[in-house]
Order: C-alpha cells, then sequence, then structure tokens
C-alpha cells in the first residue's frame, strides 16, 4: 500500500466502506486479503475488482501518518521486576507521556503483528512509546492495554 502513498489501515478502511470488503490483517503498510475453499471465481472476482477501485481512489485520501518504527533492538526492555510481581503490584494509570521510565504493568500487544510491545516487569522507554503512540494515530489496534487508546499506561505505583 506504500507504493500508493496509503496506509494499509486506510485501505482496509476504504475497502470496507466503499466495497464492502474485509480483510483478514492490515497494518501500516500493507493489508492482506485471504480467499479459503468457500470462495471462488466469482469472489475472487470482488476482491480484484475492489483492489482495481482502491488503486485507482488511492490518489484522493489523505497522506497516511506517519509511525515511528524503530529497530527491533531499540524494542528489546529490561525487565527490572518479575512479571507477576508487576501485574499484581500497586499501581496507577499515568498519561502515556509520563510513562517513560515507569515500570509497566500491563501487556500492551499491537495487532497485528500481535507481538507484545510491553511487557508487566519491563521498563518503558521512549521508543517503545513513540513506536505505539504514532501506531495508534496512524490506526494501529491494542486489544489488550486498560486504555485501547493509549492515553494512559498502566504502571507499577
Amino acid at each position: 500500500m506504500s507504493g500508493l502513498g496509503i496506509s494499509g489501515y486506510q485501505a482496509a478502511d476504504w475497502l470496507r466502506a466503499n466495497r464492502c470488503v474485509d480483510v483478514g490483517l492490515a497494518d501500516h503498510r500493507r493489508i492482506e486479503a485471504q480467499l479459503s475453499i468457500a470462495d471462488d471465481a466469482a469472489t475472487a472476482d470482488l476482491l480484484l475488482a475492489a483492489l482495481s477501485a482502491l488503486t485507482a481512489a488511492a490518489g484522493e485520501l489523505p497522506a497516511a501518518p506517519t509511525m515511528e518504527l524503530p529497530s527491533l533492538r531499540d524494542l528489546e526492555l529490561e525487565t527490572v521486576m518479575l512479571p507477576r510481581d508487576a501485574f499484581f503490584a500497586h499501581i496507577e494509570d499515568v498519561p502515556i507521556e509520563r510513562a517513560v521510565g515507569r515500570v509497566c504493568a500491563e501487556q500492551v500487544t499491537p495487532y497485528p503483528p500481535g507481538i507484545p510491545v510491553l511487557l508487566p516487569g519491563e521498563r518503558i522507554e521512549q521508543n517503545a512509546v513513540d513506536y505505539l503512540v504514532s501506531g495508534v494515530r496512524a490506526g494501529l489496534v491494542i486489544p489488550d492495554a486498560a486504555d485501547a487508546s493509549l492515553e494512559t499506561l498502566r504502571v507499577v505505583a
């Protein structure tokens, strides 16, 4: 999708709203459509027609929001407390910009890919916060955080 100047989130939303086509997954640069044994040439043709229409309409969509994409090494956070102890500790919800340097008390998993960025017991770093906040702004879904909008994070008090 990045070749069209749009994000996978924008593509998935456009396909759903304009062609009643749902894709399996979407992220900041791609979509994944799946065909199963229940599909046939007619449903494959519907998907191809929807993708062609999206390609034609892509220039009318707003520019894709940018995401901060740190290296994988920048997302390797230090575990400073046992995960169980952090999860069951006395906690507080703080504005995400004040969470850097604090110990995370919840799991935060962007989907896709479905791999946690923050786990209980890890020290929260700016790279992780920037990635998550820019991702949510772009359309990333955080299904497991106490605050899916990520305006706040749950930390050890």
